[in-house]
């Protein structure tokens, strides 16, 4: 067996284009269009190249992009009092605070400041808690793209028993909470886990999210599996994969994401999809 590919380039480039249609059609109304606010501390490189696409890709739909570059020094005032500006604004819709922050800074505070409203991450603890309570609203973007890639697969998902390796506030937990939604039987796998490669073995449905190269090895994976690799890993040698070994995950896997080109265009595409959702929420008083 050679697993399909999930191919989340082109199905992010799909999701874009009809949000650009969305906006067109607004605008074609007379009425105002998305606006995401970034905001980015320090100049850590890779956060610097996440917020650059996240910006362009805003500017190609017709959304308005805010740029607030701060310096690594910025003081957690300071943040939150720019935080607290954004969420007044009304013309600013979804407030995107780059992670990870400066050591000095504390996440959780930040992320909790943003008016949940505009959360368009998704991690704020009340949208978390909508998901729990299976009301959902803002989705964090990784898992919500997920999601949707399991959607176009034509698999019934109920029933099925899933395993998240990786149990990280951003992708591991809210990711489980969207399978429990979806009807899945869910087990989730962290790094006091034991036998992880029986559970893994045990996976119809695999996502690993865990940040770690090569973590799952492909024998592991089960035959017929539907496998996604949230993972993105820059080894020395500047190549970028997942945290599955792909070649073999793939000789026993029916679908798997290749890495690149998988879960991240759909990250960005659902981060765009929040911000027209939050703007239209608003309007209708949601």
């Amino acid at each position: 067996m050679t697993a399909q590919l999930i191919d989340g380039k082109t199905m992010a480039a799909r999701l874009l284009e009809e949000l650009k249609r969305r906006i067109q059609r607004r605008i074609e109304k007379g009425a105002r269009v998305p606006c995401l606010a970034v905001v980015l501390v320090g100049t850590d490189p890779a956060s610097t190249i996440y917020v650059r696409k996240k910006r362009e890709t805003c500017e190609s739909l017709g959304m308005r992009s805010l740029a607030h570059n701060l310096p690594a020094d910025t003081a957690q005032d300071a943040l939150l009092a720019l935080i607290d500006t954004l969420n007044a604004d009304p013309g600013v819709d979804g407030i995107l605070v780059q992670l990870p922050l400066p050591e000095h800074l504390d996440s959780t505070q930040v992320i909790e400041r943003i008016d949940p409203a505009k959360d368009v991450d998704g991690f704020h603890p009340y949208n978390i808690g909508r998901l729990a309570q299976r009301i959902p609203t803002l989705r964090p973007c990784t898992p919500k793209g997920v999601m949707t890639m399991l959607g176009t697969l034509g698999v019934e998902l109920k029933g099925r028993h899933a395993v998240v390796v990786g149990a990280s506030n951003i992708v591991g937990r809210p990711m489980a909470l969207e399978l429990l939604l979806a009807g899945c039987t869910v087990t989730v796998c962290h790094r006091f886990t034991r036998n992880l490669a029986d559970l893994v073995g045990d996976a119809e449905i695999l996502v690993a999210a865990a940040g770690k190269p090569g973590l799952i090895k492909g024998e592991w994976i089960r035959q017929g599996a539907i496998v996604v690799d949230v993972g993105i890993n820059r080894m020395e040698s500047g190549k970028i994969c997942g945290d599955v070994e792909f070649e073999p995950a793939r000789d026993r896997a029916s679908w798997i994401t290749p890495v690149p080109g998988g879960v991240g265009p759909m990250t960005v595409a659902m981060l765009m999809e929040n911000t027209l959702d939050a703007l239209e929420r608003r309007e209708h008083g949601a």
